[in-house]
């Protein structure tokens, strides 16, 4: 539970950077537009926080949740996934605060990217939930 509690407190700081940063960047080159940069802020905030708080409840009723196999593959599967999609947000977010020019591979690059992160996300989000099946049904819960 500790350790879902602190994950979660990793993701409210970076959550809340990344929207300063959305603020203080597009106020520094004049944007005044819709992009993907303010986004940012709302997934560390949902994706990380509040799915680590939830899970840290999820570890206080089910004992033996923190233990399995596929809770600590959900761990490290969804913090790679997470973050992976935020920064590509964030690369995203910064070419169209700055109007940048990218080639076509560049383009497809950033989108692949953000494309497999987001799968990576769901493979964690699947983990999760076959962890609490599990724990539930060892557990005897209806």
């Amino acid at each position: 539970m500790k350790k879902c509690l602190n994950i979660s407190l990793i993701y409210a700081i970076a959550g809340l950077l990344g929207g300063v940063f959305y603020r203080e960047f597009t106020k520094i080159n004049g944007f005044d537009g819709m992009t993907v940069l303010g986004k940012v802020h709302t997934h560390l905030l949902l994706l990380g926080m509040i799915v680590f708080l939830i899970a840290a409840l999820f570890c206080a009723h089910f004992k033996s949740l923190p233990e399995r196999k596929t809770f600590k593959a959900f761990l490290c599967v969804y913090n790679i996934g997470a973050p992976l999609t935020a920064v590509m947000m964030t690369v995203r977010g910064v070419t169209e605060v700055l109007n940048l020019e990218l080639t076509r591979g560049a383009n497809g690059a950033i989108s692949g990217i953000s494309g497999i992160a987001h799968i990576i996300v769901a493979v964690g989000i699947i983990l999760l939930i076959v962890s609490l099946k599990a724990s539930a049904k060892s557990e005897g819960a209806k």
